[in-house]
């Protein structure tokens, strides 16, 4: 099986770990890994400001390089949910370009889900242990239904203990540029996120989307809060962590 892995930008500049470990989770499954040297950005911020022509032309470039892999794995739901929801939107008066997109989006997958889904993996390579809690990413969520997938891994690490916390499908008011234009309001969400993950007696919250991940440890650092571990997925499947 052959996989086109799409980094993100936020991973490849911020926390190339992660990325490591998504490779460390689809190799030891299996699967043939590529990851194109030239990928860059899906055009999500452009497309949420109104650029569409930025976002169009880095929706193609995302096409051209992506089109022909058995499957494309993204450990990200907003980049994830940008290509296989919106990129038709942007193509939408290029019907060549929508078709050629039309076939690529039943093969694109986010990490958890490619990984219980398609793969149906019954083991990890990992021996992590802890008390989590679980927060759900806006985008992952409610653009590509990502929600038990996660779950359904992590109950496969016997030393994990997984507490759900209140509204772990809220908003932790990252949103992208949403907490650039609104600062106050974005702050007043994540410290309501921070104390549901206080509230759940967790040592760590895990998410799926490294924007909301360094929107919660920025804020519980700001806060004071120290010790509150905040991984990604891959990370704790992996068990790179």
């Amino acid at each position: 099986m052959r996989i086109g892995l799409f980094v993100t930008c936020l991973v490849d500049m911020v926390r190339p770990e992660i990325g490591f470990s998504t490779l460390k989770l689809l190799e030891s499954n299996g699967c043939e890994v590529v990851v194109p040297d030239l990928q860059t950005c899906c055009g999500q911020p452009g497309y949420n400001s109104g650029d569409r022509q930025s976002a169009r032309a880095l929706a193609e470039k995302f096409l051209n390089e992506f089109e022909g892999f058995e499957y494309v794995v993204i450990p990200s739901g907003s980049c994830g949910g940008m290509v296989k929801t919106h990129y038709s939107d942007l193509f939408s008066d290029a019907p060549d370009l929508r078709a050629r997109m039309r076939k690529l989006e039943p093969r694109v997958f986010e990490l958890t889900d490619f990984l219980a889904s398609v793969l149906k993996i019954s083991s990890l390579p990992s021996s992590f242990k802890g008390h989590i809690t679980y927060h759900d990413s806006c985008c992952g969520l409610r653009e590509l239904g990502v929600q038990a997938q996660p779950r359904a891994l992590l109950g496969k690490l016997p030393d994990v203990q997984l507490t759900e916390m209140k509204d772990s499908t809220a908003c932790c008011g990252f949103g992208g540029t949403f907490a650039i234009k609104y600062g106050n309001i974005s702050s007043a969400i994540v410290d309501e996120k921070c104390a549901n993950i206080h509230g759940s007696g967790a040592d760590a919250v895990v998410l799926g989307d490294l924007g909301c991940m360094l929107n919660i440890e920025g804020r519980l650092r700001r806060t004071g809060d120290d010790k509150t571990r905040v991984l990604h997925v891959a990370q704790v499947l992996a068990g790179d962590c």
